[in-house]
């Protein structure tokens, strides 16, 4: 897991990339079938009308010079200028529409990954640098554009360019056509060596693509950390040392990649070289010049789009290695999920059972080690202990952002892995240690859990966690926007902020994870006075290191090694003298001395 969760470590594939996968991405073109059919119509009436060029030149050259026949030259002249008027039209309808199919399908994988995101579970991102994970939704989606937006169906384009060449080559002259034919085998002898070495190039630069793009998400968001210790050096020789590596990879899958296309290019041209050396020679064959000369205007015709072929079969082979990333993705397992027979959690009262629950987040390593409790409605529960005791995964497995391991954790009797996620969540406020603003307005961010709130409704639950007096303070009010993550907002307002929101969302158990830490004293005691009000007939549980905070509690678990090893309220625990008291008694000496 540590090496997974590094922006220095090549990721893995955990399933190789197999032709049933140009099938899945197939099916993000199949609902467009009804443009594509009118694409391909275009094509073809563009390619037949680029069939008549050589075909106008044979006639005019063997027949048409030679009786100086003016009047029909000016027609051919005629039709042939219709024909590059019609081909005109349809280059341009063609590339228009094709492109906005490209963006079609694109916004559709860009949907499909950003909301399997959104039903991971917490470990999966736990495990990855985000820049990874962000790279898989911008950059490498970004990176099959080209090929959707032109090459599937300028792949058709061409393969029916060439058989509507061959069409007319074959019907000019058969045995010219074969020796046309004569150097595919070797064509084919050169994608296979290769096309395998291409690939496996580019699934090593989208490591360091995505390495490069996880270090550089990292480094901006701990800037501020950087700046404090001074490391600016340090991380510009790392970042230089990922750039280096990213470039030369970047160089070397250039270098493979650019085998075929002169390849194909050379074989083109020493086709050329054959028809004219066996037409004038006149070797098994009997042709006019008007033929010959035609007969390479058709061969142009026909290896253009085979050297198209080529170029796609290399932006082909390329993106696989971008595919393999995204469809990895898409196929990671949803852990947390509903079960078929999900069922709606009803109004609670808000009675919580932890039935003997073990939990790990590896195997053979258990964080929660047979922990049993019973909470009734309305009851407050403060959960406290050293760091790493698993608090915080005790309200993680609540709120079902985990799944026990085994036992059960049931609320009101419902085992929550048996209900949907979203009644369950709808009825549970949480407010994590991690907190985090949006981008947007502060209405914005307290309305995020309650849409549906009217203003006023914002309001009283920001007075309740007297918010409201500083947000009125700020030049917009309620409407003042804030950037990502509250970088223009004091800690502590980003907390009540925050709070506000879990607030509005009116849950009837209620988790507070750390929800007063980076709140000054002042604010503290203005913010338990709402909350005595707001908790009265809820359940909640709330983990603090600041023991002052929970005092008033129902009951107090003091929480080590996984297990509950005192539990009681704050008189009961302090009379016991245990790991309680002692906790408590060197908060209160550190505060002395602070004084």
């Amino acid at each position: 897991m540590g090496q997974r969760n590094r922006s220095d470590v090549d990721e893995t594939l955990v399933q190789q990339f197999s032709w049933h996968d140009y099938a899945r991405l197939a099916q993000y073109v199949k609902p467009y079938r009804k443009p594509i059919y009118r694409i391909l119509i275009v094509i073809i009436i563009a390619n037949v009308a680029g069939m008549l060029g050589p075909y106008f030149t044979k006639i005019v050259i063997d027949n048409v010079i030679p009786a100086q026949d003016v009047q029909q030259l000016l027609w051919i002249g005629v039709l042939y200028t219709g024909s590059l008027i019609l081909i005109g039209w349809c280059l341009r309808y063609r590339i228009y529409h094709i492109t906005e199919l490209g963006q079609d399908v694109l916004k559709d994988m860009r949907l499909d990954i950003f909301q399997h995101l959104q039903k991971l579970s917490f470990a999966y991102f736990d495990n990855r640098p985000h820049g990874k994970i962000l790279i898989r939704v911008v950059n490498y989606i970004n990176t099959l554009s080209d090929l959707l937006s032109n090459g599937l169906v300028n792949l058709i384009s061409d393969v029916f360019n060439v058989v509507i060449t061959l069409i007319f080559m074959f019907t000019i002259n058969t045995r010219l056509t074969w020796y046309s034919l004569a150097l595919i085998p070797l064509l084919a002898l050169m994608v296979m060596v290769v096309q395998n070495r291409q690939r496996k190039a580019y699934q090593v630069l989208s490591n360091k693509q995505s390495n490069l793009n996880a270090y550089i998400h990292e480094s901006i968001a701990g800037v501020k950390v950087t700046q404090s210790f001074a490391r600016e050096d340090e991380n510009f020789r790392i970042f230089d040392a990922i750039n280096k590596d990213n470039k030369q990879t970047w160089m070397h899958a250039v270098k493979i990649q650019l085998l075929l296309w002169p390849g194909v290019q050379n074989i083109s041209v020493i086709t050329m070289c054959l028809i004219y050396f066996v037409g004038i020679r006149q070797i098994g064959v009997q042709v006019s010049t008007g033929t010959l000369i035609a007969f390479i205007g058709y061969i142009n015709n026909f290896w253009n789009p085979i050297i198209n072929i080529g170029n796609f079969y290399n932006s082909l082979i390329t993106a696989t290695a971008y595919l393999e990333r995204i469809f990895e993705t898409l196929d990671e397992p949803i852990e947390i999920m509903d079960t078929p027979s999900a069922y709606d959690l009803p109004q609670i009262s808000g009675q919580v059972v932890f039935d003997h629950v073990n939990f790990r987040y590896e195997p053979g390593k258990n964080v929660l080690n047979d922990v049993h409790f019973e909470v009734n409605q309305g009851q407050s529960i403060a959960l406290v202990g050293p760091t790493g005791a698993g608090k915080t995964t005790i309200i993680n497995l609540l709120s079902r952002f985990y799944d026990v391991s085994e036992g059960a954790v049931l609320i009101d009797g419902h085992d929550v892995r048996k209900v949907t996620l979203a009644s369950l969540r709808k009825q549970v406020g949480v407010m994590l240690q991690d907190l985090f603003i949006f981008t947007g307005t502060i209405m914005e961010n307290i309305r995020y859990g309650k849409l549906d709130a009217t203003d006023e409704e914002v309001m009283a639950a920001a007075k309740i966690v007297h918010a409201d007096h500083f947000i009125k303070d700020l030049k917009d009010g309620y409407q003042t926007k804030v950037e990502e993550r509250g970088s223009t907002l004091s800690s502590g307002q980003r907390q009540l902020i925050a709070f506000a929101r879990v607030l509005l969302a009116d849950p009837r158990i209620l988790i507070l994870d750390e929800a007063t830490s980076s709140v000054d004293t002042k604010t503290e005691a203005l913010i338990q006075s709402g909350l005595h009000a707001l908790l009265k007939g809820r359940t909640s549980f709330i983990v603090a290191h600041r023991l002052s905070t929970i005092k008033n509690s129902d009951q107090i678990f003091y929480i080590e090694g996984g297990q509950i090893v005192e539990r009681g309220n704050h008189a009961d625990l302090i009379a016991q003298h245990g790991q309680y008291y002692r906790l408590y008694q060197s908060q209160y000496d550190m505060l002395k001395l602070n004084n």
